[in-house]
């Protein structure tokens, strides 16, 4: 019940970072990539910290502090970062459809760093719900923008930092608290991208957002920052990181529903057909019956 927990709670986040996906596309016309992270988590750590301290989360112990900002910094600030770019060359369902590659690339880093085996029905699951991805977005590959591969390559390599984020996050998260965890980190991400911005500008770009922009990004703070973070190391903390992981692909769902309102981005017959192999595909690596003990 702890992992059907896990993977429901992991669904609405990924849910909910599937919309910001479709927001972050929005808004790459009138921010760079730092100033989207900046708002990214600077709000987020906004709600996250409040709510921590009110709830009296337990922080992570002093010798786990260096590896838990390590992550936080490679998270919220590199592998944001280098999302935000992404979001540049491509449309938001492209960029999600990389992004959809996590429960991949989570397999393997767990099975490389022996901390989870990969067994044949989870390789399975995931393989259908990726290709229910690719089959709901099928019909927007010919209309690719020019140089949408760089966006594509790059999310990839985002993805990689989020794999060992989802691998190694889960102990320290056992150690002392999900919001405890995520607030360490988030405050990290935030407060290197605060300095960077500083140096570069980024942060004075803010002024030059207007009432949409600023709606748009408030969203993409709350809810695609704080709630759907929230609720992600919520399910790591329940749930396998595979089977977390196999929940990103109802991501490039959400941000292609979102992306038709935005950005104009078609919805086919070929997305609702993806959508039942993403579910289909979730339902088979995370029903998988554990051996009896003797």
């Amino acid at each position: 019940m702890g992992e059907w927990v896990g993977v429901a709670i992991a669904l609405v986040s990924s849910s909910l970072g599937g919309s910001a996906a479709a927001i972050t596309r929005y808004l790459a016309g009138n921010a760079d990539p730092i100033t989207l992270a900046i708002l990214r988590w600077g709000i987020g750590v906004c709600c996250v910290l409040p709510a921590a301290l009110l709830l009296k989360a337990r922080w992570p112990r002093r010798s786990d502090w260096p590896a838990v900002t390590a992550l936080g910094f490679c998270f919220f600030g590199v592998f944001f970062v280098l999302y935000t770019i992404a979001m540049t060359f491509t449309t938001a369902a492209r960029a999600s459809l990389a992004l959809a590659t996590l429960p991949l690339h989570t397999m393997v880093v767990g099975a490389i760093l022996g901390i989870e085996p990969l067994t044949k029905r989870k390789s399975i699951g995931v393989c259908i719900a990726v290709l229910g991805v690719i089959a709901a977005l099928a019909t927007g590959l010919s209309a690719a923008p020019p140089g949408a591969w760089r966006g594509e390559l790059i999310m990839t390599a985002a993805v990689l930092c989020m794999a060992f984020y989802n691998v190694w996050s889960r102990p320290f998260i056992q150690r002392s608290s999900a919001l405890g965890f995520l607030t360490v980190g988030m405050g990290t991400g935030a407060v290197a991208l605060i300095l960077v911005g500083s140096l570069t500008g980024s942060v004075a770009a803010l002024s030059q957002f207007g009432t949409p922009q600023w709606i748009a990004g408030v969203y993409l703070g709350v809810a695609g920052g704080a709630l759907a973070f929230i609720l992600w190391v919520l399910a790591l903390e329940r749930a396998s990181p595979t089977r977390v992981a196999n929940t990103m692909t109802v991501n490039p769902v959400a941000a292609g529903l979102l992306a038709t309102q935005l950005v104009g981005e078609p919805i086919t017959p070929n997305l609702v057909l993806g959508l039942i192999a993403v579910f289909a595909g979730i339902w088979i690596a995370t029903s998988e019956v554990k051996p009896a003990r003797p």
